[in-house]
């Protein structure tokens, strides 16, 4: 693992004459080579539009797009490729089920139950809707240790659950979500199950038959690849039931002046020319993961978060949001009293470290914790011990700045 920074040429540069530590990988990673690569090698030898074409560049880039798609299904262990919709992110591909299946399926006085650790994206589509449809949202409370509270959820199910959202790991506290069970205790009063896995797709194995999960979104960006690229998994059966979330070219089968029917499948909920490239380029990056294997990745991880856990604890002032090192993934949220994070963040800069500050998209659970936003470390397979002492040293100028 400590050769794989030299993989990634971002490393090259230094930010504010220093080397560049970068620990902001829960908001996007990094990209290596070979996926840059490829991407660079798509548009130079084999740009074309996809499953119109009945030329060679065009098939040779359609092969390539669906290639991917296969791929996506066996690194998430799908069924087949046809549960796999490409989207543009994590946030479009959760919306497509708010509107594809949700509007359809949510009616007045249905309940949709969400967890305190939702980033925005998997609990403002679900606000919208219970607001739309006149169904009761209710929020999944949290532990001590943030974990999620076992029992309050039980309590929260019923007959009138239509859905359940839940994210496998938190943005902010790194908290890994049990998401199995829940997956089962929502399946046994008849509700859906709707996984945002864009923080642990890359991090840890994911088999969504084995959840049994019916909808489940990530990102490419999240996990070496390009911008511009998410994934939507739905159990097929329920696919096909659903309405299509854009309307126009690619997605029909046939149109008259006034009706048209549509393409079933994934390709119902793909309009318009999409990410080829990066669609592409994102096969990349599962190989490049796959190569590694996650059981190196999480030990990996896991190491640099108890080796930053320790660093922190040894400073009284910090008070540090994260779970006990059994359910924790590689991201940990810390706050300073007196000591907005953006300045925290300012510092870090300065020493030519990147961290994420604010309210990570999750305002309701800061709301929870008591504090107007975080500093947040997240971890990755180019990150070192060295990266964390390097760390230290700007949180030390941190606290002297601040004279705490």
């Amino acid at each position: 693992m400590q050769q794989i920074k030299k993989d990634f040429p971002i490393f090259k540069r230094t930010i504010n004459g220093k080397p560049l530590v970068y620990l902001d990988n829960a908001s996007t990673t990094q990209k290596p080579i070979v996926m840059l690569k490829v991407l660079e090698n798509f548009y130079f030898t084999s740009n074309a539009n996809i499953h119109r074409g009945i030329y060679t560049l065009s098939e040779e880039a359609t092969d390539k797009y669906e290639a991917v798609r296969k791929k996506a299904a066996k690194f998430i262990g799908a069924r087949t490729e046809e549960e796999i919709i490409f989207t543009k992110n994590t946030t479009e591909a959760i919306n497509c089920v708010r509107v594809s299946w949700g509007e359809k399926n949510i009616k007045k006085g249905d309940e949709i139950v969400v967890s305190s650790l939702e980033h925005h994206a998997n609990l403002v589509p679900w606000q919208e809707l219970a607001k739309s449809k006149q169904a009761a949202l209710k929020i999944i409370p949290l532990t001590n240790d943030y974990t999620l509270d076992a029992e309050a959820y039980k309590k929260l199910l019923s007959p009138k659950t239509k859905l359940v959202c839940l994210t496998v790991e938190s943005n902010v506290t790194g908290t890994i979500v049990p998401v199995k069970q829940m997956t089962a205790l929502a399946h046994a009063v008849g509700a859906k199950v709707m996984i945002d896995g864009a923080q642990s797709v890359g991090h840890i194995p994911t088999d969504v038959h084995n959840l049994n999960c019916d909808f489940f979104a990530f990102s490419a960006h999240k996990m070496l690849g390009p911008t511009g690229v998410g994934v939507l998994y739905v159990k097929q059966s329920l696919m096909e039931e659903m309405a299509p979330f854009m309307y126009g070219g690619e997605m029909v089968e046939s149109v008259k002046a006034t009706s048209a029917t549509y393409r079933s499948g994934p390709w119902k909920f793909e309009a318009g020319t999409p990410n080829i490239a990066g669609v592409i380029a994102f096969g990349a990056a599962i190989d490049y993961l796959s190569n590694i294997g996650f059981k190196k990745i999480m030990a990996h991880e896991q190491e640099l978060l108890a080796y930053a856990k320790k660093m922190l604890a040894k400073y009284p002032q910090v008070k540090i949001f994260s779970p006990s090192q059994k359910h924790a993934g590689g991201i940990i949220s810390f706050a300073i009293s007196g000591v907005h994070p953006h300045d925290i963040a300012t510092i870090f800069n300065n020493e030519g470290i990147a961290i994420r500050s604010g309210l990570h998209c999750a305002e309701p659970l800061m709301n929870y914790l008591g504090v107007y936003g975080t500093a947040r470390m997240s971890f990755y397979i180019y990150n070192t011990k060295k990266d964390i002492d390097t760390a230290e040293k700007a949180l030390k100028k941190v606290l002297k700045t601040f004279k705490l």
